[in-house]
């Protein structure tokens, strides 16, 4: 596995680095984490600490409890100067999120803290992820900046492009995703040279507890025909079975993900089927089931399809469209009729109101599954179409009927992501 060095500067964009750290120790890497002063004004460093084993570094001048060294290895018997013993463990070095300002620095060679100190140190490739607002983005500056430091052999993570944290603002500024972040990670220490990939025991990317494991997921919502131009859909944006896809990637999983009319870029390292329609939903994911040891079925997937007009309905005179609506196939009862042992469903329940979570208790037995995810889909703050999301994993322990339910609270969909991986993992016996 690799050590990585991440440094935060100051955004509201570093509460997703608290996830990218989840992320990297995860797959078997081992992380310290230097915080500029301003990015402590969004995440506390007793967060990174607690998620990386080790202490944050927050000061050129404050001694470093482990002398440069990284988590579970021999400190050195002398106190080194620290910047230098840190980038000289280090095998790389993410800043994320890259502000505007730190980009700067490093783009003109200033070393006025400890980051940019370690960053114009560093023989190690050097990843940056920049995130700010899509006006400083596009400025000329920025935009020279970040040239500049590519053309010395920097790793640029593009920013996505999406709402901002100026409230109603939307562009390109966004911090990618934390499976972005890691993917990136792991490709730049794949191009260290061989003497120094040998000095891992592992090679970046394949030892997440999930390694070797394939992965299905579906993702997106299908959409009915009523004619060869109009359909019945629903709201799903496929944001949850996206972030899905991307962290079990991240944890050494063999990723496939059907996608149902969903317009994100597909995440690194893993296979995409496209389909349409619960019809072409249920024959990709049959063919694709035989071969998977984990399904993560967060698509949704049309109950009823209409009977489908030839050629286009025309309006003409007429007054009312009456549509006959036939039941679909109940995609994930079939696969779960199907599974052979030693493999792990999760079903998803998007439910509206107080009722839901009782509604999810009953699909959880109906359908013979090892967890089903509730959320409630009767707020407007988080599932469909939204950037996070809250949700109740409840998993059943075969052979007594008990239901475990454990609540994730309201945090961004990588988050959450995390959290039904790792209940899939104690699930399979990953602890």
């Amino acid at each position: 596995m690799s050590r990585i060095l991440l440094g935060v500067s100051g955004g509201i964009a570093a509460y997703k680095s608290l996830e990218f750290v989840r992320l990297a120790t995860a797959a078997g890497h081992t992380l310290r984490v230097i915080q500029t002063a301003n990015s402590r004004r969004f995440v506390g460093e007793a967060s990174f600490a607690a998620l990386s084993g080790a202490p944050v570094l927050v000061s050129e001048f404050a001694r470093d409890p482990l002398r440069g060294a990284f988590p579970g290895e021999r400190q050195p018997d002398h106190e080194p100067i620290g910047h230098l013993e840190l980038v000289a463990n280090a095998e790389v070095l993410l800043i994320a999120p890259a502000s505007a300002n730190t980009i700067a620095k490093l783009a003109h060679g200033l070393a006025d803290n400890l980051l940019t100190s370690c960053a114009l140190a560093a023989g190690c490739p050097l990843v940056i992820a920049p995130a700010m607002n899509n006006r400083m983005y596009e400025h000329p500056a920025t935009q020279a900046n970040i040239a500049t430091l590519a053309s010395r052999g920097a790793v640029i993570v593009e920013p996505g492009t999406g709402r901002l944290a100026s409230k109603g603002e939307e562009g390109v500024g966004r911090l990618a995703e934390p499976a972005e972040l890691l993917a990136a990670c792991e490709r730049a220490v794949g191009d260290l040279d061989l003497d120094v990939a040998e000095r891992r025991p592992g090679r970046a990317g394949g030892g997440g507890r999930l390694a070797g494991v394939s992965v299905l997921v579906t993702a997106g919502g299908t959409r009915e025909p009523i004619d060869s131009v109009r359909y019945v859909g629903n709201s799903s944006s496929g944001r949850m079975g996206y972030a899905l896809a991307a962290a079990a990637a991240a944890r050494g999983a063999e990723v496939t993900l059907i996608a149902a009319n969903v317009g994100l870029p597909a995440p690194d390292s893993v296979r995409v089927v496209e389909v349409r329609t619960a019809a072409e939903m249920k024959d990709a994911a049959e063919r694709e089931f035989a071969r998977s040891e984990v399904l993560l079925m967060a698509a949704a997937v049309a109950d009823f399809a209409p009977v489908a007009a030839e050629g286009k309905i025309k309006k003409g005179g007429r007054g009312k469209l009456e549509l006959v609506l036939e039941p679909t196939a109940d995609v994930l009862s079939a696969l779960s009729a199907a599974r052979r042992p030693g493999q792990t469903l999760v079903g998803f329940a998007a439910e509206h109101g107080a009722e839901g979570l009782e509604h999810a208790r009953g699909k959880l037995a109906a359908k013979g599954l090892d967890a089903v995810v509730f959320n409630d889909i009767s707020r407007a703050d988080i599932g469909f179409d939204a950037a996070e999301n809250e949700v109740t994993i409840l998993t059943s322990a075969h052979g007594n009927g008990a239901v475990a339910a454990e609540h994730v609270p309201r945090a961004s969909k990588e988050l959450v992501a995390g959290a039904i991986l790792d209940a899939v993992e104690r699930l399979r016996g990953g602890f």
